[in-house]
């Protein structure tokens, strides 16, 4: 990260603490901390818009889910084969 920091102090459980520091990695425990606090605000951020979304248009419905899983996984295994065409 190129931003400033700050120093903070936080509380969590003992067991999530020690689990996050034996994950670190030699970027440490406050990298990892910082990046999966930053995935949170993403998640969040997501479902805001998810949820404004939703206001204008309605819910989505499973099937859609599904739909949207189905051509996720089509387009993934496309790319995976392009891939491996790719490094022949």
């Amino acid at each position: 990260m190129s931003e400033p920091t700050g120093k903070y102090s936080i509380t969590m459980p003992r067991d999530i603490a020690e689990a996050a520091k034996a994950r670190s990695g030699p970027s440490g425990l406050s990298a990892y901390v910082a990046a999966a606090v930053a995935r949170q605000i993403e998640r969040d951020n997501l479902n805001e818009l998810i949820k404004v979304g939703e206001a204008g248009h309605g819910p989505i419905s499973e099937g859609e889910i599904q739909a949207l899983r189905e051509q996720l996984q089509e387009a993934r295994g496309r790319q995976r084969a392009q891939n491996g065409s790719d490094a022949a």
